[in-house]
């Protein structure tokens, strides 16, 4: 699933080519793009015309484009799949197209692309500048309003295994599977650690470890595993290339030659180096 930094890619390209731009039309070509729109389709489609898009924002995996006219905006979940796509407007349909926006300016349309259909978008009103489905959200740790004390207090308080925490996304949002090894090898942490052994200055290195390793993504486009996230242009990421840990399984750890080790973890995986990162007793 894309994380903090490929939905960043995206949303900076959203920024790029669609903001300031008044929506033509809408098309719902699959219900379960919509599914969370109670409303339905039609209700989806007709609110949408003639509205324009005035920014592009995020909140760790969040994506959501606020409408003139209202206090409300567009919200977007890539899921597993989705992608949201510029595209010349006779560019034919993609085999997977979910829900199309033209626009009254003629240029490129908005495609919401998604081949298994987990992810979805929606309108919602606005509780403040967050649509109001994630206001229970944590602020992710590129925001203004994260507060890095008060996130050390709450993960002392969790009493839970560090990769744990750092997946809920009511602590600190944005992080996922992938990006959790990466800065945990950084921080020379677990995956086990219990999170009320941390010191405060170990916090703040985890933190500053997670803000690296997401820049850097960020800077390479995200980390592309196949053709299923792409940014608006429908490239693919290479941070693949500099991943530590994560899917390095039997692979040198780059920082001491230690063989990187794969346990399971949430019906997921947790990759580490067993030397770097010593297990707790």
């Amino acid at each position: 699933m894309p994380e903090l930094p490929e939905v960043e890619v995206v949303r900076r390209g959203l920024a790029q080519w669609v903001i300031d731009r008044e929506i033509a039309s809408a098309e719902v070509l699959h219900p379960r793009a919509i599914r969370r729109h109670v409303p339905g389709a039609d209700e989806f489609t007709a609110r949408l015309k003639g509205r324009a898009l005035l920014s592009a924002e995020r909140r760790g995996k969040y994506l959501w484009l606020p409408l003139s006219g209202a206090e409300e905006a567009l919200m977007a979940h890539l899921g597993m799949s989705g992608q949201l796509l510029v595209v010349e407007p006779e560019a034919p349909p993609e085999k997977h197209l979910r829900v199309r926006l033209r626009f009254e300016d003629g240029g490129p349309d908005l495609r919401f692309v998604d081949q298994r259909t987990f992810g979805h978008v929606m309108l919602s009103p606005l509780a403040g500048e967050v649509p109001e489905p994630i206001a229970h959200i944590a602020p992710d740790p590129f925001e203004p309003v994260f507060d890095e004390a008060e996130f050390g207090r709450r993960l002392r308080a969790k009493h839970t295994e560090i990769k744990r925490a750092l997946l809920d996304q009511s602590l600190i949002s944005g992080v996922g599977n992938i990006y959790a090894d990466e800065a945990l090898w950084i921080a020379r942490l677990h995956w086990a650690r219990p999170t009320n052994t941390l010191t405060r200055p170990k916090i703040a290195e985890l933190v500053a470890a997670v803000r690296a390793v997401m820049s850097a993504a960020l800077q390479q486009g995200g980390t592309s595993f196949d053709s299923l996230y792409v940014n608006v242009n429908g490239e693919s990421g290479y941070f693949e290339r500099s991943l530590e840990v994560y899917g390095r399984r039997d692979l040198p750890c780059s920082r001491c030659g230690t063989a990187i080790t794969r346990e399971a973890f949430m019906n997921r995986s947790s990759y580490f180096c067993p030397r770097c990162q010593r297990r707790p007793r």
